[in-house]
């Protein structure tokens, strides 16, 4: 199961968007396949884990809508294991509606998350929002842009999305935390607000009481062994947003 999976943009043609559906809740997914057909996508549906990976490894796919409550691997694992490999946006659902829920849902890569009961025309919208926006994304943004990025010391390997401290240590990175890394990276010495990040990390609009980019700085610079009272690679702009403050270098 660690074979390349197709991106979006691997063989895109101009063909409907190609929509996998991730849910063992066989009304459900009969239900979404019919109104996002109805909708002009092409759509498959399955309902575990292990299905999920068949599916991914034969055929390109545009975005997966993966429910959190799955028999065997659950959502949040399969969307953490799906973002090591795949830049493929997740839309994840859940009848589970806490924010400790969906903040964690986020970490693990999702591009949104959406709480059961939902309406199908709000996952439609939702889903028509995340491809524009993925597919608006500057090109530095793309994975075989820059293979090595160098900033204080570190280095970011993007196609092993691994990130090397100065000492050599390898220093794992969720999925959320390496796209957030991506985008500052992308934009050196650059302040971008909450708004900007979750647009161009997550695909969504920010809501006021959302703290995920928070959270994910917080864990980024732990990451990075940047001290949080007095970071040095990532500052605080107040009222402004975050900047990542070091020049970042081409290696490859």
């Amino acid at each position: 199961m660690n074979a390349p999976l197709l991106s979006p943009q691997d063989g895109r043609t101009d063909g409907p968007d190609h929509v996998l559906i991730v849910d063992d809740d066989a009304e459900i997914r009969t239900l979404l396949a019919t109104y996002l057909g109805r909708n002009g996508f092409k759509v498959s549906a399955v309902g575990d884990g292990r299905a999920m990976w068949r599916a991914l490894e034969g055929a390109r796919f545009d975005l997966v809508v993966l429910d959190l409550m799955l028999p065997g691997e659950d959502g949040l694992t399969l969307c953490r294991d799906l973002r090591a490999r795949s830049d493929i946006p997740v839309v994840m659902l859940t009848a589970r509606g806490e924010e400790t829920d969906r903040i964690v849902g986020l970490e693990m890569g999702a591009d949104d998350y959406l709480p059961k009961p939902f309406s199908a025309r709000e996952l439609l919208a939702r889903i028509k929002v995340i491809l524009r926006r993925a597919r608006s994304l500057p090109a530095n943004l793309q994975p075989d842009s820059a293979r090595r990025l160098q900033f204080a010391g570190w280095v970011l390997d993007t196609q092993a999305r691994q990130l090397e401290s100065p000492e050599g240590v390898v220093v794992a990175l969720s999925g959320a935390e390496y796209k957030l890394l991506r985008v500052l990276l992308a934009h050196p010495n650059r302040v971008l607000n909450r708004d900007q990040l979750l647009d161009l990390t997550q695909g969504r609009e920010a809501d006021p009481l959302d703290r995920a980019i928070d959270v994910q700085i917080s864990r980024l610079r732990h990451r990075l062994g940047d001290d949080s009272r007095d970071p040095r690679v990532i500052k605080t702009v107040r009222g402004e947003g975050y900047v990542l403050a070091a020049p970042v270098t081409v290696l490859a």
